[in-house]
């Protein structure tokens, strides 16, 4: 497995001991890593919250024992790495009464063995590597060269271009592994990383009955519903902002508490800017908001609407940052849910207004196509 690291909401954390896995529930984890620490920050989940304990480790050996009621990714890293100064670490599946040997190294590649289903696990972990590869080989070509000095939107463009056919190609290569491949569990606990809702039933569809029925269905089954909601969500957050669509009307109160309809613009372009001083990416869109708001503030409006936040961050926020242009709260509960009707899930969401009260264009995130679309669409023929 090469060397991974995940989000830190993902982590979970362990209860650190020598002993074999000898009880129900427990799972032993040992080996020699090269590129270990002599300390190991491991994490396994909780029905509330999360379990966190400290495993000292000595010339890149290790042992210790996690306690999990189901089968369960585990993380461990070093301090250094939860403090982000390095990025050592690895991430395992806990299997209740299994046992571990991990050896290799944390730089590169590192594998296990074991009981009969870390061996299988190995297997799949090989096959996800030579099925990554291609796009592993692109993004370390990428890093290097703009290491190198070569322009980031460059290198971003290249990216877009090559990326989605090469990472549909490695999902496809691990579907097709685990349909060879319809006994193995250590096959099943790949299906989770496949992501693609379809491709993940796919995946599911072929495992045996054995598997199926067996301790890790519902470890792939969960993210495999989850997913489906969530694109299903996104579909129809997409009905909703999609370009055309007439903007659903709405009034909110503005800073100073009185009410303020979108219905107002009309005639005039509005960007609808959903965002909180709460969320980072928000915050550091802020500049460059304020630059082509200076820009093109003859051609259209911008009205933020902030989001789960109190009445008075949001109002410290906008003074704060100095913010010249529109706004209005969006309380928690209310009689109007601009989250709803416009279908919004994450932050900051964009969605220019024509003059006609339709929406002309939707961009999620702080994304630098949204600053290529207003020059498109304001700047000087």
């Amino acid at each position: 497995m090469k060397k991974t690291i995940l989000t830190m909401a993902a982590l979970t954390l362990l209860a650190a001991s020598a002993n074999a896995a000898d009880e129900k529930g427990s799972v032993n984890f040992s080996g020699n890593l090269k590129g270990l620490k002599d300390t190991l920050i491991v994490m396994t989940p909780l029905e509330h919250g999360m379990k966190r304990d400290t495993v000292l480790t000595k010339d890149g050996q290790f042992n210790f024992t996690v306690n999990v009621e189901k089968p369960t990714d585990i993380y461990a890293y070093t301090p250094g790495t939860l403090r982000r100064e390095e990025r050592i670490g690895f991430q395992a599946i806990a299997v209740p009464g299994e046992k571990a040997v991990m050896t290799g190294d944390l730089s590169s590649s590192y594998y296990f063995s074991g009981s009969k289903f870390y061996e299988e696990y190995n297997e799949a972990d090989r096959a996800n590597d030579a099925a990554q590869k291609p796009l592993s080989d692109l993004m370390a070509s990428l890093e290097k060269r703009m290491a190198n000095g070569e322009k980031l939107d460059v290198l971003s463009k290249e990216y877009v271009e090559k990326a989605p056919a090469l990472q549909k190609q490695a999902t496809a290569a691990m579907v097709d592994f685990i349909a060879k491949h319809p006994d193995s569990e250590g096959a099943a606990a790949f299906i989770p990383r496949l992501e693609d809702v379809d491709a993940m039933k796919k995946a599911a569809a072929a495992l045996s009955d054995n598997v199926k029925n067996g301790r890790i269905h519902d470890y792939y089954q969960s993210v495999i519903d989850e997913a489906a909601k969530r694109e299903q969500a996104e579909q129809e957050s997409a009905k909703k902002q999609a370009a055309g669509i007439v903007a659903p009307d709405f009034t909110l109160n503005d800073l100073n508490g009185k009410p303020l309809k979108l219905s107002s613009f009309k005639g005039k372009y509005v960007l609808l800017d959903f965002w909180g001083t709460w969320c980072v990416w928000c915050v550091r869109g802020i500049p460059k908001m304020k630059e082509y708001y200076n820009k093109y503030k003859a051609n259209f409006e911008i009205l933020s609407i902030d989001c789960n936040e109190t009445q008075d961050k949001w109002k410290a926020g906008v003074k704060k940052y100095e913010l010249p242009w529109k706004h209005v709260y969006q309380p928690r509960s209310g009689a109007v849910n601009t989250l709803d009707l416009y279908g919004v899930t994450g932050f900051p969401t964009k969605i220019l207004v024509g003059p006609d009260g339709k929406i002309v264009k939707t961009i999620a995130g702080e994304d630098p196509a949204f600053y290529t679309f207003l020059d498109e669409k304001f700047g000087k023929k």
